[in-house]
């Protein structure tokens, strides 16, 4: 079976990187590419819809892929917890359709998350520290929202993550009560520290990419799980057998 794609963002970093790891399959269809001055509706004919825009544009992307009945992958930073609410009602709407979250498509990034969870039952004290592109329009990035989301998951019932002076807003942006740091640097592609102090040791658990090729293996797996997923899947994590994340 092959899969038509329709990639909204084409002309984007990412969607650079998934236009062309797509064509280069033969299971799947490059079937549409879209940019900033394309009509949505040139996605109809697709079966999936990968979302790589920007955080103002993804919403609409994705409501209107839904509501035309095509199933969606969305690799845009700025899907919260919040939002991802919104995502829930709206497919509860519709449940024949299925909508992939994956705020990176690195499979080392998700490692480095799935660590992190880890080690946060273990640590109290804990920040973030996440340096991308200078040409990256939001901060803090999706993958370190989500690194933060799921580190106060893991702390439930223990207790959150000790993080004084939030009053002062070099301390960082709190992010589920997770002091989360934004680097917005040239010659910087995309990297992330997760540091853990405790009684006399600081643990690091560190991401670099170096090459966006590094996400080709990620929006692979996404695009062929998309037809197969209903109902809203969030993270990588989900796709490649890692446990204890979830949705």
């Amino acid at each position: 079976m092959v899969t038509r794609v329709a990639v909204v963002g084409a002309s984007g970093r990412l969607g650079s990187v998934a236009c062309d790891v797509i064509a280069q399959q033969s299971d799947l269809v490059l079937a549409a590419q879209l940019n900033s001055r394309s009509d949505l509706d040139e996605m109809l004919g697709s079966d999936v819809v990968l979302d790589v825009t920007t955080p103002g544009v993804s919403a609409t992307v994705v409501d209107h892929a839904i509501r035309a009945g095509l199933d969606v992958v969305v690799g845009t930073s700025g899907w919260s917890e919040e939002r991802l609410r919104t995502l829930r009602a709206l497919l509860a709407e519709h449940p024949e359709r299925g909508v992939i979250v994956v705020p990176n498509f690195s499979v080392g990034s998700v490692l480095a998350t799935h660590f992190a969870t880890i080690a946060a039952r273990f640590y109290e004290s804990i920040e973030i520290v996440e340096g991308h592109h200078a040409a990256k329009v939001d901060s803090p990035s999706g993958t370190a929202v989500r690194t933060a989301e799921l580190i106060a998951r893991a702390r439930a019932e223990i207790g959150p993550v000790v993080a004084p002076h939030v009053d002062q807003r070099a301390r960082g942006q709190q992010v589920a009560g997770v002091p989360v740091h934004s680097l917005r640097l040239q010659g910087v592609v995309a990297q992330q520290e997760v540091h853990f102090g405790g009684d006399g040791e600081v643990l690091t658990l560190r991401h670099q990419t170096q090459s966006a090729s590094s996400y080709e293996q990620g929006i692979l797996a996404a695009v062929r799980a998309a037809t197969a997923h209903t109902g809203l899947t969030v993270g990588l994590d989900t796709l490649i057998g890692l446990t204890g994340q979830g949705t």
